[in-house]
């Protein structure tokens, strides 16, 4: 089994970090790293049930708490049984926490796949999505992200057609 965690405190209240939360996927979505990854999209919004994903990732939503945390079940077919979350935690009157969390168990070609590429696209986007959240909540991001000289080249290799199709449907 993979755990992943991504947390990164905000000044701000839990409820301004939680409404970001509730517009994820959405026309008006404040939290996902658009357009410098393939937007989420979910057939409805945020709410149990609703289902779709990002790129050629697919989830749906298992678990909702309104302004505290949404959960994602990845779908059957796809290469790894688990979750993903997104939590809004309280630390303190003007502070949060903002925390994704997963849990996996990859399956198939993604045993091999998501040490070599997906695990390190993964961390670079959730990176960028709390460099949103803090930039919406603050107005400034204190350490932005920066997307190490492997991520750029895998996201190169992806963008380039004839490799994209191989590499993300043997995933």
């Amino acid at each position: 089994m993979i755990r992943n965690t991504h947390a990164r405190t905000l000044d701000c209240p839990a409820p301004t970090a939680g409404a970001l939360l509730d517009t994820v996927s959405g026309p008006e979505d404040a939290l996902w790293p658009a357009p410098q990854w393939p937007p989420m999209r979910l057939d409805r919004p945020v709410q149990v049930g609703a289902s779709g994903g990002h790129s050629r990732i697919r989830y749906a939503v298992s678990e909702y708490e309104p302004g505290r945390r949404v959960r994602f079940d990845f779908a059957p077919g796809f290469p790894a049984r688990g979750w993903h979350e997104l939590r809004v935690e309280y630390v303190g009157a003007e502070r949060c926490r903002l925390v994704h969390d997963m849990a996996i168990t990859p399956r198939g070609s993604m045993r091999l796949a998501w040490p070599l590429a997906i695990r390190w696209l993964h961390d670079a986007l959730l990176e960028d999505l709390l460099d949103t959240a803090e930039r919406a909540t603050t107005g400034h991001v204190r350490t932005p992200n920066r997307w190490s000289p492997w991520v750029r080249l895998v996201r190169a290799a992806m963008n380039n057609p004839q490799l994209s199709t191989k590499v993300i449907s043997n995933a």
